[in-house]
């Protein structure tokens, strides 16, 4: 049974998104905006240089509080529930693909549910620049935009997109945190080939095996991730499947990896560094509460 805080995964998430936010922004600015044909679309790099030439660096860490409050609520509850809800499906005392895969899904279900306002809150904060100006939201920071969004959308506004957000927090744990577990139980397990070398509990094992999950993950997640983006960005009456037909019409099936790049440019890093910040906090803290 893990021995560390419930809340432990949400610190390193929060640390990781720090370094990260920049391209998270990217990403979403590029989901949002409508492509309908004539000019080519925006590369990843054109978007960053927009968004500096525009308001300055320090435009990139726009929405930085409603990330924050989403690692802290999204992230707190699908690592934290991910490890009780894998020991106890384990608790014969082996954990099969299976058992990874059922116990991250379920973790990342209730973790959706947990992030879905600040998951809005970030969405709208992130991608107002690229709005016209009268629909802009100028939310001040997370909870300002949080009392806002109350105020002007009820109770049911925290719900908007929840369902492709929930769908991808399940696709993402499952192919981030399960297909994380999952590589370095392979590499701890086996020796590697032509090097011959087999892997221990450390940096190397830590890293090599989120790398293989952030890219992993990215692929998985990219359609539901743009469905929601395009949802959250919105204030009026949408269903998913409007948004698909909508975007499937205007700009045909390649819209659903529409921000790949930057997605892979922040995912792989940012679940390196989640892992690297998760791993040593565990460390950390085994060794604060044995001394």
């Amino acid at each position: 049974m893990s021995n560390y805080p419930f809340w432990l995964g949400g610190v390193a998430a929060s640390m990781a998104a720090c370094c990260t936010h920049p391209l998270d922004l990217t990403k979403v600015r590029m989901q949002t905006l409508s492509h309908s044909g004539g000019p080519k679309r925006p590369s990843t790099f054109a978007v960053l240089r927009y968004s500096i030439a525009e308001s300055g660096f320090r435009s990139l860490y726009t929405g930085l509080t409603a990330s924050l409050m989403r690692q802290m609520s999204y992230s707190l509850v699908r690592l934290g529930s991910y490890e009780k809800i894998k020991y106890a499906l384990a608790s014969d005392g082996t954990a099969s693909a299976t058992k990874l895969v059922a116990a991250a899904a379920l973790a990342g279900g209730l973790g959706g549910i947990a992030g879905n306002p600040a998951d809005i809150l970030l969405v709208r904060m992130t991608s107002d620049s690229v709005r016209p100006p009268e629909k802009r939201y100028g939310y001040r920071n997370a909870l300002q935009g949080l009392v806002r969004l109350v105020g002007d959308e009820g109770i049911p506004g925290l719900a908007r997109g929840l369902v492709p957000n929930v769908t991808r927090a399940v696709l993402m744990n499952v192919s981030q945190v399960g297909s994380y577990d999952f590589f370095k139980s392979a590499l701890l397990s086996h020796r590697i080939p032509v090097v011959n070398y087999q892997m221990r509990d450390n940096l190397l094992c830590h890293f090599t095996a989120s790398t293989l999950a952030g890219t992993v993950a990215t692929t998985v997640c990219s359609p539901a991730d743009v469905i929601k983006s395009r949802l959250m960005a919105m204030s009026g009456k949408v269903s998913p499947i409007d948004v698909l037909k909508e975007s499937l019409r205007n700009e045909g099936p390649v819209f659903l990896f529409k921000g790949w790049t930057p997605a892979f440019i922040r995912l792989v890093p940012n679940t390196i560094l989640m892992f690297v910040f998760f791993e040593q906090l565990k460390k950390q803290w085994r060794h604060f509460t044995t001394s």
